[in-house]
Protein backbone atom coordinates (compact mmCIF):
# COMPACT_ATOMS: atom_id res chain seq x y z
CA UNK A 1 0.00 0.00 0.00
CA UNK A 2 2.59 2.39 0.78
CA UNK A 3 4.11 2.01 -2.52
CA UNK A 4 1.31 2.20 -4.31
CA UNK A 5 0.61 5.24 -2.18
CA UNK A 6 4.17 6.68 -3.09
CA UNK A 7 3.36 6.03 -7.00
CA UNK A 8 0.39 8.21 -6.83
CA UNK A 9 1.74 10.68 -4.54
CA UNK A 10 4.76 11.33 -7.05
CA UNK A 11 2.14 10.98 -10.00
CA UNK A 12 0.09 13.78 -8.17
CA UNK A 13 3.44 15.98 -8.09
CA UNK A 14 4.62 15.63 -11.67
CA UNK A 15 1.24 16.27 -12.91
CA UNK A 16 1.56 19.65 -10.82
CA UNK A 17 4.67 20.68 -11.85
CA UNK A 18 3.83 19.82 -15.74
CA UNK A 19 0.81 22.60 -14.71
CA UNK A 20 3.00 25.35 -13.35
CA UNK A 21 4.81 25.04 -15.90
CA UNK A 22 2.16 25.14 -18.61
CA UNK A 23 1.15 28.36 -16.60
CA UNK A 24 4.58 29.80 -16.48
CA UNK A 25 4.62 29.17 -20.06
CA UNK A 26 1.74 31.28 -20.66
CA UNK A 27 2.45 34.01 -18.11
CA UNK A 28 2.12 37.46 -19.64
CA UNK A 29 5.36 38.96 -19.61
CA UNK A 30 4.75 41.55 -22.17
CA UNK A 31 5.74 44.57 -20.02
CA UNK A 32 8.63 42.92 -18.56
CA UNK A 33 10.03 41.88 -21.67
CA UNK A 34 9.55 45.39 -23.56
CA UNK A 35 11.44 47.27 -20.48
CA UNK A 36 14.47 44.62 -20.19
CA UNK A 37 15.00 45.25 -24.21
CA UNK A 38 14.62 48.80 -23.83
CA UNK A 39 13.13 49.76 -26.88
CA UNK A 40 8.91 50.38 -28.00
CA UNK A 41 8.89 49.46 -31.51
CA UNK A 42 5.98 51.10 -33.11
CA UNK A 43 4.05 49.99 -36.50
CA UNK A 44 2.75 52.43 -39.11
CA UNK A 45 1.88 53.11 -42.62
CA UNK A 46 4.75 55.92 -43.02
CA UNK A 47 2.92 57.67 -45.58
CA UNK A 48 -0.72 58.65 -43.44
CA UNK A 49 -0.45 62.38 -42.19
CA UNK A 50 -1.10 63.84 -39.45
CA UNK A 51 -1.29 60.41 -37.68
CA UNK A 52 2.31 58.96 -39.21
CA UNK A 53 4.14 60.32 -42.14
CA UNK A 54 7.21 61.49 -43.63
CA UNK A 55 8.46 65.03 -43.13
CA UNK A 56 10.48 67.59 -46.06
CA UNK A 57 13.71 65.60 -43.94
CA UNK A 58 12.13 62.30 -44.68
CA UNK A 59 12.24 62.02 -40.84
CA UNK A 60 8.86 59.89 -39.29
CA UNK A 61 6.79 62.64 -37.95
CA UNK A 62 3.09 62.92 -36.97
CA UNK A 63 -0.21 63.18 -33.96
CA UNK A 64 0.76 59.49 -33.09
CA UNK A 65 4.61 59.81 -33.30
CA UNK A 66 4.11 62.71 -30.58
CA UNK A 67 2.38 60.52 -28.56
CA UNK A 68 4.15 57.33 -28.44
CA UNK A 69 7.57 58.91 -28.40
CA UNK A 70 6.13 60.40 -24.72
CA UNK A 71 4.60 57.24 -24.18
CA UNK A 72 8.01 55.19 -24.65
CA UNK A 73 9.87 58.35 -22.41
CA UNK A 74 7.05 57.53 -19.05
CA UNK A 75 8.04 53.70 -19.48
CA UNK A 76 11.84 54.68 -19.68
CA UNK A 77 12.45 52.88 -22.71
CA UNK A 78 13.91 54.45 -26.31
CA UNK A 79 10.97 54.68 -29.37
CA UNK A 80 11.82 53.23 -33.14
CA UNK A 81 9.16 54.03 -35.36
CA UNK A 82 9.09 51.00 -38.03
CA UNK A 83 7.29 51.51 -41.25
CA UNK A 84 5.28 47.90 -42.30
CA UNK A 85 3.02 46.68 -45.09
CA UNK A 86 0.02 48.18 -44.04
CA UNK A 87 -1.92 44.81 -45.82
CA UNK A 88 0.27 42.53 -43.33
CA UNK A 89 0.16 44.78 -40.04
CA UNK A 90 -1.20 42.05 -38.37
CA UNK A 91 1.56 39.51 -39.20
CA UNK A 92 4.25 42.01 -38.58
CA UNK A 93 2.73 42.43 -35.12
CA UNK A 94 2.71 38.74 -34.53
CA UNK A 95 5.74 38.01 -35.13
CA UNK A 96 7.36 39.86 -33.48
CA UNK A 97 8.63 43.05 -35.70
CA UNK A 98 6.94 45.17 -33.72
CA UNK A 99 5.57 46.11 -30.35
CA UNK A 100 2.15 47.49 -31.47
CA UNK A 101 0.18 49.47 -34.20
CA UNK A 102 -0.59 52.81 -33.68
CA UNK A 103 -1.24 54.90 -36.47
CA UNK A 104 -4.59 55.60 -37.14
CA UNK A 105 -6.25 52.01 -36.68
CA UNK A 106 -9.81 51.69 -36.49
CA UNK A 107 -10.91 49.54 -33.50
CA UNK A 108 -13.54 46.57 -34.92
CA UNK A 109 -14.86 44.01 -33.11
CA UNK A 110 -13.05 41.62 -36.00
CA UNK A 111 -9.93 42.62 -34.88
CA UNK A 112 -10.74 42.84 -31.17
CA UNK A 113 -10.32 38.87 -31.89
CA UNK A 114 -7.15 38.77 -33.00
CA UNK A 115 -5.73 41.76 -30.96
CA UNK A 116 -5.25 43.39 -27.49
CA UNK A 117 -6.61 47.15 -27.95
CA UNK A 118 -6.38 50.07 -25.70
CA UNK A 119 -9.84 52.44 -24.99
CA UNK A 120 -10.08 54.56 -27.95
CA UNK A 121 -8.03 58.19 -28.27
CA UNK A 122 -9.46 59.16 -31.30
CA UNK A 123 -12.87 59.72 -32.86
CA UNK A 124 -13.13 59.54 -36.50
CA UNK A 125 -15.23 58.88 -39.65
CA UNK A 126 -15.13 57.18 -43.49
CA UNK A 127 -15.90 59.81 -45.73
CA UNK A 128 -15.42 60.09 -49.60
CA UNK A 129 -13.37 62.64 -50.99
CA UNK A 130 -14.52 64.09 -54.58
CA UNK A 131 -12.93 67.00 -56.44
CA UNK A 132 -14.51 70.40 -56.06
CA UNK A 133 -17.11 71.21 -58.75
CA UNK A 134 -17.63 68.11 -59.70
CA UNK A 135 -21.09 67.62 -59.30
CA UNK A 136 -20.92 65.07 -56.42
CA UNK A 137 -22.30 66.08 -53.65
CA UNK A 138 -23.90 62.75 -51.72
CA UNK A 139 -23.57 59.40 -51.59
CA UNK A 140 -25.85 58.15 -54.11
CA UNK A 141 -24.07 60.68 -56.70
CA UNK A 142 -21.32 58.45 -56.24
CA UNK A 143 -23.54 55.37 -57.84
CA UNK A 144 -21.85 54.60 -61.17
CA UNK A 145 -18.45 56.36 -60.46
CA UNK A 146 -15.12 54.74 -59.87
CA UNK A 147 -13.72 55.32 -56.38
CA UNK A 148 -10.19 54.47 -55.02
CA UNK A 149 -9.18 53.10 -51.82
CA UNK A 150 -6.10 51.73 -49.33
CA UNK A 151 -6.04 48.15 -49.54
CA UNK A 152 -6.73 46.48 -46.33
CA UNK A 153 -7.90 49.88 -44.49
CA UNK A 154 -11.04 50.66 -42.31
CA UNK A 155 -12.17 52.50 -45.84
CA UNK A 156 -12.17 48.88 -47.17
CA UNK A 157 -13.90 47.29 -44.62
CA UNK A 158 -16.92 50.53 -44.43
CA UNK A 159 -17.35 50.24 -48.32
CA UNK A 160 -18.32 46.08 -47.70
CA UNK A 161 -19.90 47.04 -44.78
CA UNK A 162 -22.42 49.46 -46.88
CA UNK A 163 -23.67 47.14 -49.75
CA UNK A 164 -26.06 50.13 -50.68
CA UNK A 165 -22.97 52.25 -51.44
CA UNK A 166 -20.56 48.77 -52.61
CA UNK A 167 -23.34 47.91 -55.57
CA UNK A 168 -24.27 51.53 -56.92
CA UNK A 169 -20.29 52.17 -57.62
CA UNK A 170 -19.03 50.96 -60.77
CA UNK A 171 -15.56 50.16 -59.94
CA UNK A 172 -13.44 49.90 -57.23
CA UNK A 173 -9.42 50.61 -57.64
CA UNK A 174 -7.29 49.02 -54.55
CA UNK A 175 -4.05 51.20 -53.88
CA UNK A 176 -1.29 51.00 -51.43
CA UNK A 177 -1.45 55.02 -49.97
CA UNK A 178 -3.98 57.08 -49.21
CA UNK A 179 -1.81 59.87 -50.70
CA UNK A 180 -1.75 58.21 -53.73
CA UNK A 181 -5.47 57.78 -53.97
CA UNK A 182 -5.78 61.45 -53.73
CA UNK A 183 -2.95 62.80 -56.30
CA UNK A 184 -5.24 59.81 -58.93
CA UNK A 185 -8.28 61.76 -58.15
CA UNK A 186 -6.95 65.00 -58.85
CA UNK A 187 -5.89 64.34 -62.08
CA UNK A 188 -9.07 62.31 -62.83
CA UNK A 189 -8.11 59.01 -62.91
CA UNK A 190 -11.12 58.20 -60.26
CA UNK A 191 -14.17 59.89 -59.48
CA UNK A 192 -13.67 59.85 -55.25
CA UNK A 193 -11.80 58.40 -52.24
CA UNK A 194 -13.10 56.72 -49.35
CA UNK A 195 -10.83 57.38 -46.59
CA UNK A 196 -10.43 58.20 -42.81
CA UNK A 197 -11.99 61.91 -42.35
CA UNK A 198 -8.82 62.91 -39.93
CA UNK A 199 -6.42 62.32 -42.43
CA UNK A 200 -8.55 64.01 -45.62
CA UNK A 201 -8.93 66.99 -43.93
CA UNK A 202 -5.32 67.46 -43.17
CA UNK A 203 -4.23 66.20 -46.74
CA UNK A 204 -6.63 68.72 -48.18
CA UNK A 205 -5.53 71.40 -45.93
CA UNK A 206 -1.76 70.83 -46.64
CA UNK A 207 -1.95 69.82 -50.15
CA UNK A 208 -4.17 72.69 -51.44
CA UNK A 209 -5.70 70.30 -54.07
CA UNK A 210 -9.27 71.39 -54.75
CA UNK A 211 -10.95 68.66 -53.12
CA UNK A 212 -13.96 68.32 -50.59
CA UNK A 213 -14.87 65.97 -48.48
CA UNK A 214 -18.84 65.11 -48.46
CA UNK A 215 -20.96 65.81 -45.98
CA UNK A 216 -22.73 62.38 -45.78
CA UNK A 217 -20.45 59.51 -44.47
CA UNK A 218 -20.18 56.12 -44.25
CA UNK A 219 -19.19 54.76 -41.10
CA UNK A 220 -18.12 56.22 -37.27
CA UNK A 221 -15.48 54.48 -35.69
CA UNK A 222 -12.55 54.91 -32.87
CA UNK A 223 -8.99 54.82 -33.08
CA UNK A 224 -6.90 52.48 -30.77
CA UNK A 225 -3.66 51.37 -30.16
CA UNK A 226 -3.19 47.35 -30.87
CA UNK A 227 -0.97 44.82 -29.31
CA UNK A 228 -0.74 41.04 -29.36
CA UNK A 229 -3.70 39.32 -27.73
CA UNK A 230 -1.67 38.25 -24.93
CA UNK A 231 -0.33 41.51 -24.28
CA UNK A 232 -2.15 42.56 -21.61
CA UNK A 233 -0.20 44.27 -19.10
CA UNK A 234 1.72 45.93 -21.87
CA UNK A 235 -1.47 47.10 -23.39
CA UNK A 236 -2.68 48.28 -19.58
CA UNK A 237 0.62 49.90 -19.26
CA UNK A 238 0.15 52.06 -22.01
CA UNK A 239 -3.27 53.27 -21.81
CA UNK A 240 -2.61 53.97 -17.91
CA UNK A 241 0.38 55.87 -19.28
CA UNK A 242 -2.33 57.57 -21.49
CA UNK A 243 -4.36 58.93 -19.15
CA UNK A 244 -1.96 60.08 -16.96
CA UNK A 245 -0.79 62.19 -19.98
CA UNK A 246 -4.00 63.47 -20.93
CA UNK A 247 -4.60 64.11 -17.24
CA UNK A 248 -1.67 66.18 -16.96
CA UNK A 249 -2.12 68.48 -20.12
CA UNK A 250 0.30 66.76 -22.50
CA UNK A 251 -2.42 64.94 -24.68
CA UNK A 252 -3.70 68.45 -25.16
CA UNK A 253 -0.99 69.75 -25.71
CA UNK A 254 0.25 67.33 -28.68
CA UNK A 255 -3.38 67.10 -30.19
CA UNK A 256 -3.98 71.20 -30.38
CA UNK A 257 -0.30 71.40 -32.32
CA UNK A 258 -1.42 68.65 -35.05
CA UNK A 259 -5.56 70.12 -35.15
CA UNK A 260 -5.42 73.31 -33.67
CA UNK A 261 -7.78 71.68 -30.49
CA UNK A 262 -8.27 68.87 -28.51
CA UNK A 263 -9.79 66.32 -30.90
CA UNK A 264 -9.26 63.62 -28.69
CA UNK A 265 -11.27 61.47 -26.16
CA UNK A 266 -8.78 59.47 -23.61
CA UNK A 267 -10.54 59.58 -20.41
CA UNK A 268 -14.09 60.46 -21.87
Amino acid sequence: MKKIALILAAALLAASLVGCAKKGGSADNSLAQLKARGVFVLGLDDSFPPMGFRDENNEIVGFDIDLAKEVAKRLGVQFKAQPINWDSKEQELNTGKIDCIWNGLTITEERKKALSFTKPYLANKQVVVVRKGAGLNSLSDMYGKTIALQSGSSAEDAVNDTPDFQKGVKNIVFLDQNLMALNDLAIGGVDGVVMDSVVAEYAIAESGMPLVTLDESLASEEYGIAFRKNDVKLTDEVQKILEEMAADGTVARISTAWFGSDITVIGN
